[in-house]
């Protein structure tokens, strides 16, 4: 079956950086638009970003605007997340998920059809 396996995760100390990793299996990754959301102790799984299929168009919340950057590679069947900046309310879980191309949106958790299982990004204040 389809595997989304995330890596990259760790503690840093505020101002830091991480990249996180998303490596697809049994996916045609080209086929897919993917994203990254988070989700921090007793809140709600919340949007981080998401990348195009080609990569050519990003989208972000405006918590991380600025200081994230999503790219992917279709030839690794990867999506990255590198976070700079990073802050201590960045701290959570992050997962990745894929989401069709068409009819999509990036905001509605129901619509990604496969997720990771996550790792944690913990920020040191």
């Amino acid at each position: 079956q389809v595997q989304l396996v995330e890596s990259g995760g760790g503690l840093v100390q505020a101002g830091g950086s991480l990249r996180l990793s998303c490596a697809a299996s049994r996916l045609t990754f080209s086929s897919y638009d993917m994203a990254w959301f988070r989700q921090a102790p007793g809140k709600e799984r919340g949007f981080v970003g998401a990348i195009n299929w080609s990569g050519g168009s990003t989208t972000y919340a405006d918590s991380v605007k600025g200081r994230f950057t999503i790219s992917r590679d279709n030839a690794k069947n990867t999506v990255y997340l590198q976070m700079n900046s990073l802050k201590f309310e960045d701290t959570a879980v992050y997962y990745c998920a894929a989401i069709g191309r068409f009819g999509r949106n990036y905001f509605k958790i129901g619509d990604y059809e496969y997720w990771g299982q996550g790792t944690q990004v913990t920020v040191s204040s």
